[in-house]
Protein backbone atom coordinates (compact mmCIF):
# COMPACT_ATOMS: atom_id res chain seq x y z
CA UNK A 1 0.00 0.00 0.00
CA UNK A 2 1.43 3.18 -0.74
CA UNK A 3 1.82 5.70 2.21
CA UNK A 4 3.17 8.84 0.84
CA UNK A 5 3.07 10.09 -2.78
CA UNK A 6 5.58 12.83 -3.60
CA UNK A 7 4.32 15.74 -6.46
CA UNK A 8 5.77 17.87 -8.85
CA UNK A 9 4.42 21.39 -9.14
CA UNK A 10 5.41 23.46 -12.24
CA UNK A 11 4.10 21.25 -15.31
CA UNK A 12 1.87 18.30 -12.75
CA UNK A 13 0.28 20.13 -10.31
CA UNK A 14 0.54 23.61 -11.30
CA UNK A 15 -0.26 24.96 -14.90
CA UNK A 16 2.62 27.28 -15.29
CA UNK A 17 2.38 28.22 -19.52
CA UNK A 18 5.71 28.76 -19.49
CA UNK A 19 6.43 31.28 -16.90
CA UNK A 20 9.48 29.01 -15.67
CA UNK A 21 10.82 28.90 -19.31
CA UNK A 22 10.46 32.84 -19.69
CA UNK A 23 11.88 33.65 -15.94
CA UNK A 24 15.01 31.75 -16.78
CA UNK A 25 15.33 33.33 -20.34
CA UNK A 26 14.91 36.91 -18.96
CA UNK A 27 17.86 36.25 -15.77
CA UNK A 28 20.25 34.69 -18.61
CA UNK A 29 19.85 37.62 -19.83
CA UNK A 30 19.91 40.26 -17.29
CA UNK A 31 23.77 38.46 -16.55
CA UNK A 32 24.78 38.93 -19.83
CA UNK A 33 23.89 35.53 -21.66
CA UNK A 34 23.02 36.35 -25.17
CA UNK A 35 22.96 35.23 -28.88
CA UNK A 36 23.75 32.07 -29.57
CA UNK A 37 25.40 31.54 -26.25
CA UNK A 38 21.75 31.78 -24.44
CA UNK A 39 19.62 29.18 -27.28
CA UNK A 40 22.52 26.93 -25.69
CA UNK A 41 21.72 27.65 -22.36
CA UNK A 42 17.58 27.31 -23.04
CA UNK A 43 18.55 23.94 -24.23
CA UNK A 44 20.31 23.55 -21.17
CA UNK A 45 17.35 24.65 -19.51
CA UNK A 46 14.60 22.17 -20.93
CA UNK A 47 17.00 19.26 -20.50
CA UNK A 48 17.57 19.74 -16.67
CA UNK A 49 13.91 20.94 -16.13
CA UNK A 50 13.35 19.60 -12.72
CA UNK A 51 16.33 20.20 -10.76
CA UNK A 52 17.87 22.94 -8.56
CA UNK A 53 17.54 26.31 -10.08
CA UNK A 54 20.40 27.61 -8.59
CA UNK A 55 22.86 24.29 -9.66
CA UNK A 56 20.69 24.57 -13.31
CA UNK A 57 22.31 28.43 -12.88
CA UNK A 58 25.85 27.02 -12.10
CA UNK A 59 25.92 24.31 -15.03
CA UNK A 60 25.25 26.94 -17.49
CA UNK A 61 27.74 29.71 -16.32
CA UNK A 62 30.03 28.09 -14.63
CA UNK A 63 30.64 30.83 -11.98
CA UNK A 64 29.42 30.17 -8.35
CA UNK A 65 28.94 34.42 -8.04
CA UNK A 66 27.01 34.79 -11.23
CA UNK A 67 24.39 31.42 -10.45
CA UNK A 68 23.42 33.33 -7.17
CA UNK A 69 22.59 36.70 -9.25
CA UNK A 70 21.60 34.60 -11.68
CA UNK A 71 19.35 32.66 -9.62
CA UNK A 72 18.37 35.83 -7.48
CA UNK A 73 17.51 37.62 -11.06
CA UNK A 74 15.37 34.19 -11.85
CA UNK A 75 13.42 34.52 -8.13
CA UNK A 76 12.43 37.81 -9.15
CA UNK A 77 11.06 36.89 -12.21
CA UNK A 78 9.23 33.94 -11.25
CA UNK A 79 7.64 35.94 -8.72
CA UNK A 80 6.28 38.44 -10.84
CA UNK A 81 5.08 36.00 -12.76
CA UNK A 82 3.37 34.21 -9.85
CA UNK A 83 1.95 37.77 -8.58
CA UNK A 84 0.10 38.08 -12.27
CA UNK A 85 -1.62 34.62 -12.18
CA UNK A 86 -0.01 33.03 -14.79
CA UNK A 87 0.53 29.73 -12.60
CA UNK A 88 -2.26 28.46 -11.56
CA UNK A 89 -3.90 25.13 -10.14
CA UNK A 90 -3.64 22.03 -12.91
CA UNK A 91 -7.53 21.21 -13.79
CA UNK A 92 -7.91 18.42 -11.06
CA UNK A 93 -4.84 18.66 -8.66
CA UNK A 94 -6.67 19.91 -5.50
CA UNK A 95 -9.13 16.99 -5.98
CA UNK A 96 -6.18 14.23 -6.93
CA UNK A 97 -4.72 15.92 -3.61
CA UNK A 98 -7.92 15.35 -1.43
CA UNK A 99 -8.49 12.14 -2.74
CA UNK A 100 -5.72 10.68 -1.84
CA UNK A 101 -5.34 12.61 1.26
CA UNK A 102 -8.99 11.18 2.11
CA UNK A 103 -6.79 6.92 1.20
CA UNK A 104 -4.60 7.92 3.87
CA UNK A 105 -1.86 8.72 1.76
CA UNK A 106 0.27 11.47 2.92
CA UNK A 107 0.48 14.05 -0.01
CA UNK A 108 3.94 15.54 -0.66
CA UNK A 109 4.33 18.62 -2.79
CA UNK A 110 8.26 18.94 -4.38
CA UNK A 111 10.18 21.36 -6.22
CA UNK A 112 13.51 22.49 -7.57
CA UNK A 113 11.84 26.18 -6.70
CA UNK A 114 13.69 27.57 -3.76
CA UNK A 115 11.64 27.52 -0.27
CA UNK A 116 11.11 31.13 -0.59
CA UNK A 117 9.14 30.76 -4.24
CA UNK A 118 7.29 27.80 -3.85
CA UNK A 119 5.83 29.38 -0.79
CA UNK A 120 5.05 32.29 -2.58
CA UNK A 121 2.96 29.85 -4.95
CA UNK A 122 1.33 28.26 -2.73
CA UNK A 123 0.31 30.71 -0.72
CA UNK A 124 -1.32 32.45 -4.36
CA UNK A 125 -3.10 29.08 -5.11
CA UNK A 126 -4.63 28.74 -1.31
CA UNK A 127 -2.94 25.75 -1.13
CA UNK A 128 -0.76 26.22 1.78
CA UNK A 129 -2.18 23.72 4.07
CA UNK A 130 -3.54 21.33 1.37
CA UNK A 131 0.11 18.91 1.57
CA UNK A 132 1.06 17.42 4.35
CA UNK A 133 4.47 18.74 3.67
CA UNK A 134 6.30 20.93 1.15
CA UNK A 135 10.28 19.89 0.23
CA UNK A 136 12.71 22.13 -1.97
CA UNK A 137 16.67 21.69 -2.20
CA UNK A 138 18.69 23.43 0.12
CA UNK A 139 21.06 22.47 3.02
CA UNK A 140 21.94 19.25 3.16
CA UNK A 141 18.81 18.00 0.77
CA UNK A 142 20.15 17.87 -2.57
CA UNK A 143 17.60 18.48 -5.57
CA UNK A 144 16.54 16.08 -8.31
CA UNK A 145 18.05 13.85 -9.47
CA UNK A 146 19.50 12.87 -6.32
CA UNK A 147 16.52 11.07 -4.32
CA UNK A 148 17.25 13.36 -0.81
CA UNK A 149 13.79 15.20 -1.48
CA UNK A 150 12.00 12.04 -0.84
CA UNK A 151 14.46 10.62 1.21
CA UNK A 152 14.06 13.87 3.64
CA UNK A 153 10.40 13.59 3.29
CA UNK A 154 10.17 10.00 4.62
CA UNK A 155 11.95 10.68 7.69
CA UNK A 156 10.11 13.63 8.52
CA UNK A 157 6.45 11.96 7.75
CA UNK A 158 8.39 8.75 9.27
CA UNK A 159 7.44 6.38 6.54
CA UNK A 160 9.16 3.16 6.79
CA UNK A 161 9.80 1.44 3.31
CA UNK A 162 10.45 3.03 0.36
CA UNK A 163 8.35 0.47 -1.52
CA UNK A 164 4.96 2.70 0.46
CA UNK A 165 6.31 5.76 -1.91
CA UNK A 166 4.83 6.85 -4.87
CA UNK A 167 6.67 9.76 -7.17
CA UNK A 168 4.77 11.80 -10.05
CA UNK A 169 6.39 14.34 -11.86
CA UNK A 170 6.36 15.77 -15.81
CA UNK A 171 10.54 15.53 -15.74
CA UNK A 172 12.82 13.34 -16.76
CA UNK A 173 15.00 13.94 -13.59
CA UNK A 174 11.78 13.55 -11.20
CA UNK A 175 11.30 10.07 -12.55
CA UNK A 176 15.28 9.17 -12.27
CA UNK A 177 14.98 11.36 -8.28
CA UNK A 178 11.99 8.35 -7.91
CA UNK A 179 13.96 5.48 -9.28
CA UNK A 180 16.74 6.30 -7.25
CA UNK A 181 15.26 6.69 -3.99
CA UNK A 182 13.67 3.00 -4.53
CA UNK A 183 10.23 4.30 -4.98
CA UNK A 184 7.11 1.53 -5.84
CA UNK A 185 5.77 3.78 -8.41
CA UNK A 186 7.40 6.33 -10.50
CA UNK A 187 4.68 8.41 -12.85
CA UNK A 188 5.03 10.68 -15.63
CA UNK A 189 2.73 12.93 -16.25
CA UNK A 190 2.06 14.55 -20.13
CA UNK A 191 0.90 17.85 -18.92
CA UNK A 192 4.70 18.87 -18.87
CA UNK A 193 7.91 20.26 -20.07
CA UNK A 194 9.11 16.43 -21.45
CA UNK A 195 6.99 14.66 -23.98
CA UNK A 196 5.83 10.94 -23.76
CA UNK A 197 9.45 9.65 -25.75
CA UNK A 198 11.78 11.39 -23.34
CA UNK A 199 9.63 10.09 -19.81
CA UNK A 200 9.95 7.07 -21.42
CA UNK A 201 13.46 7.14 -21.82
CA UNK A 202 14.04 7.46 -18.11
CA UNK A 203 13.05 5.01 -15.38
CA UNK A 204 9.18 4.91 -14.60
CA UNK A 205 6.52 2.51 -13.85
CA UNK A 206 3.40 4.54 -15.63
CA UNK A 207 3.04 7.23 -17.51
CA UNK A 208 -0.91 8.76 -16.91
CA UNK A 209 -2.18 11.35 -19.20
CA UNK A 210 -2.30 13.79 -16.37
CA UNK A 211 -2.25 14.14 -12.11
CA UNK A 212 -6.28 13.23 -12.50
CA UNK A 213 -5.11 9.56 -13.15
CA UNK A 214 -3.43 8.92 -10.22
CA UNK A 215 -5.65 8.08 -8.07
CA UNK A 216 -6.66 4.98 -10.25
CA UNK A 217 -3.00 4.03 -9.50
CA UNK A 218 -2.60 4.34 -6.40
CA UNK A 219 -6.12 3.64 -4.37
Amino acid sequence: MIKMAVLDIGGTTVREEGAVVGSFREALGLIGVSGSSLDDAMETVIKTMGRSKLEVFNMIVGDDRLAVEGNREFEEAIDRRIDAGEMTAMPGAVETIEALKEAGIAVVIATGFSAATRDRLLDHLGWSDLPDLVASPGGRVRGRPYPDLILDSMITLKIKDVRDVAVVGDTVNDLRSGHRAGASVVAGVLTGTHDRARLESAPHTHILESIVELPAVLI
